[in-house]
Parts: C-alpha cells; sequence; structure tokens
C-alpha cells in the first residue's frame, strides 16, 4: 500500500531580492575663486578661477558647459569686451571675432571628477567709466538637466592713475598744459595731480591710456607716459595737506620770515598743531619774551639735537 501525505507540502515560496536603489545623483558644485565682481582698468584682463565637481553618483556623465554674457555699456559707441573659457586642454569658449561660434560644449566625466576652468575678461583700450559685462557660466548634466549649477562673474571698466614722465622744474607746466588740452572736448581725463615734492612726473587720473597718450604728444617738457598704472597707495599721502607746523619741533632754532619780528631768530619753546601756532623765544630781546606766531611765518634753520 502506498504511502500518500495527508496534507500535501506546500511549494517553498522563493524570495525575490528587492532591485537595488538607483543612485541618487548629488547636486553640483561650482565655485570660483577670489572675488566674482571686479573692477578693471580700460586694457586689463582678469582671470576667474572655477572648479567644478560632478555628482559622484557611481556612472560617467557627458557634462555640458554653456556661456551667457550681457554687456552694459554706459554711452553710445562703447567697445565689446572679450571673454574666453578655457581649461587644460584648450579653448572651451570666447567671443572674439575671429573664434568660431559656439553655443555649449561638452565633456566626458567620471563620477566625482573635478573640472577646472579658467574664465578671462578683457576690458578694451577704449571702455568707459562704468562699462559693465556680466559672464554667466552654466554647467550641467546631458542626462540630466535639472542638475546643474551656474556661476555669474562681473567686471566693470575703472579709472587709471598713470604717471607723465616731465622734465625736471617744468610740473606744473606740463599738468596745466594737459589740463587745457583735455577741457575742450570728452578725453577721458579726471584729475591731474602735481606734487610739489615730486619731480620729473605729473600724474592723470585716466580712463584710457592710448587716449591720454595721444593726447599728451607735443606737449611741451613731456617724455613719455610711464608703462604701467601707479597705485593709490602711492599717492595717497598727497592728498592728505599735512599741518604748517609738520617737521617743527621744540629746541629747533627758527628765522621769522613774516611779521613785526621779520628777520629775528628765535628758539621755538611750543607747539600748537590744533591752531597751527608755534611760540617762540627771540635771541636778542632784553627780556626773553614768549611770541606767539603762524607756523608758516618762520623757517627752520638748525634742528633740535
Amino acid at each position: 500500500m502506498g504511502l500518500f501525505d495527508v496534507e500535501p507540502k506546500k511549494k517553498e515560496e522563493t524570495k525575490k531580492e528587492a532591485p537595488a536603489p538607483l543612485p541618487v545623483a548629488k547636486a553640483m558644485q561650482m565655485v570660483v575663486q577670489g572675488e566674482t565682481k571686479r573692477l578693471m582698468a580700460s586694457g586689463d584682463s582678469s582671470e576667474f578661477e572655477i572648479s567644478l565637481k560632478v555628482p559622484d553618483d557611481g556612472q560617467p556623465h557627458q557634462l555640458v558647459i554653456k556661456v551667457d554674457t550681457v554687456f552694459s555699456a554706459t554711452e553710445e559707441g562703447s567697445p565689446e569686451w572679450f571673454v574666453k573659457l578655457y581649461d587644460a586642454v584648450g579653448v572651451v569658449w570666447e567671443n572674439s571675432p575671429t573664434a568660431e561660434p559656439t553655443t555649449e560644449k561638452m565633456f566626458d566625466v567620471m563620477p566625482g571628477q573635478e573640472k577646472s576652468l579658467t574664465l578671462k575678461i578683457t576690458s578694451p583700450t577704449g571702455a568707459r567709466y562704468g562699462d559693465k559685462i556680466t559672464v554667466l557660466v552654466n554647467a550641467s548634466l546631458k542626462d540630466n538637466p535639472s542638475i546643474n549649477d551656474v556661476a555669474t562673474l562681473q567686471a566693470t571698466a575703472r579709472q587709471s592713475m598713470l604717471a607723465v614722465k616731465t622734465s625736471i622744474g617744468h610740473e606744473k607746466t606740463v599738468a596745466d598744459s594737459i589740463a587745457s588740452r583735455a577741457k575742450p572736448k570728452p578725453s577721458g581725463i579726471f584729475a591731474i595731480l602735481s606734487p610739489a615734492t615730486i619731480r620729473g612726473y605729473v600724474f592723470v587720473e585716466a580712463m584710457n591710456t592710448d587716449s591720454l597718450r595721444d593726447l599728451i604728444k607735443g606737449v611741451r617738457r613731456t617724455r613719455g607716459l610711464v608703462k604701467g598704472e601707479t597705485t593709490f597707495t602711492e599717492i595717497e599721502h598727497f592728498l592728505t595737506p599735512k599741518p604748517i607746523v609738520s617737521g617743527i619741533v621744540e629746541g629747533d632754532i627758527v628765522e621769522l620770515i613774516a611779521g613785526p619780528f621779520k628777520g629775528e631768530k628765535a628758539r621755538v619753546q611750543q607747539i600748537d598743531e590744533n591752531k597751527e601756532e608755534i611760540t617762540v623765544e627771540l635771541f636778542e630781546a632784553m627780556v626773553p619774551i614768549p611770541v606767539t606766531i603762524r607756523g608758516d611765518h618762520v623757517r627752520v634753520l638748525e634742528k633740535e639735537r
């Protein structure tokens, strides 16, 4: 007699493993080193270093780079600025007249890869004060455009402090000549400085190096434009007036050059910087009486040792 199972055995259920979750792409990160808004002299260039990190999601991607520019001119006729984006291999995008038109550039990238880009902005020599260019560098994944980031960079034209070389002793004459030439028509010159203590140079705050070079041609006693730009820090101390008692100390021997005691010699007893006055004691007075006079009414003959 055969043996039969009273209750047939249930078939063992095979457990199906749940499919592994698809990797979730992290956000793309674009970082710009230094200031994203910069002031630039006409004819100068500035480079922005950009670091772009691709999401680390375990799979390769195609990275899409696009560049958009917005130029804001302060007046009609302002020349166009030049923009170039490049990496270690070559140019990614540029707007120079000789460049081929490019809308976007694609790169094969590995997950988590960091890509370095450099954006170079060049201001034309004819830039007007306040001309501005805004550059947007857009990066996204071709297979997932929602994974993206954008860097906004800006450059604005500013004036330069330039030095004009002159014949020694004719600084003021040259400054006056430059001013008379600059006044009749717009010349991009904002100020002219001829410090009394600087010999052989005149400083000009101007917008355009080439325009200034053309303007000073034919000006007598000029010896050309000094190459490069003078920083404001180098001339700042010339713009701050010094007290007329500056350089005079108690004990100095001075000669009075104005007032009722003109020609007399005296020793400085006291200095009042707020009132710009000094108190002296005359050498030849019968009775040593302190006399208070203006600081610019004396000439120092001998410094206190």
